[in-house]
């Protein structure tokens, strides 16, 4: 597939059919990152429905700019991730959230690069992750809930879907091998599959100066 093209129309994120549970605590958790590090100007590659840029504009009132390969989506900026049409350092932060798997892995350290070149102080990150999950949890009246959930291995090869290159979890895509990538280009400070979105893991990376 030519990297240039969309894989998606902007049907694809109507409500009824993208903006499912699971994905809105997946938003919870993006706004939530973004806003511990208070930035003045952010950039996120995939513009999607834009909840994410709409919460955290209306918080930090900060300059928040998407980029997309798909003008029907109206990104701020038209252009990919392997070529990001900005400065080298002029953003506070850039978010790739949902995104990385729509490239070849091959091509993902390139588009790690870009995001580095372009940022000034950190990276956010969140990809799929493939696998049943066990979630064992108590909840008593008055009281905190208390419980524990893992992913189980269950390693298997990777189909093309139309959209997903690769994902966590399956064969040859480990999520240790996954950090042990991304820890050369930053510090990864924070790693996490949330319990209430098990299917993305989220990855926080600090730029040094």
């Amino acid at each position: 597939m030519n990297m240039n093209e969309k894989q998606v129309d902007k049907g694809h994120y109507d409500f009824e059919r993208y903006c499912y549970p699971e994905r809105w605590d997946s938003y919870y958790h993006q706004i939530q990152e973004i806003l511990a590090v208070r930035p003045e100007s952010v950039l996120e590659v995939g513009a999607g429905d834009e909840t994410t840029k709409r919460y955290v504009t209306r918080a930090l009132g900060c300059s928040y700019k998407t980029l997309d390969l798909a003008e029907d989506l109206s990104p701020d900026i038209v252009g990919s991730i392997l070529d990001i049409p900005l400065a080298d350092r002029s953003v506070d932060v850039s978010c790739v959230f949902e995104v990385l798997e729509h490239i070849p892995f091959e091509k993902v350290p390139e588009a790690l690069s870009e995001l580095k070149r372009v940022s000034r102080r950190f990276i956010f990150i969140s990809v799929p992750h493939f696998g049943p999950m066990v979630d064992l949890s108590i909840k008593i009246p008055f009281l905190p809930r208390i419980g524990f959930f893992f992913k189980i291995p269950f390693p298997k090869k990777h189909v093309w879907n139309g959209q997903h290159y690769w994902e966590l979890g399956k064969k040859g895509f480990s999520p240790r091998a996954f950090k042990k990538l991304l820890e050369s280009y930053g510090e990864v400070v924070k790693e996490y599959v949330p319990r209430e979105a098990p299917y993305h893991h989220f990855f926080v990376i600090r730029l040094h100066p």
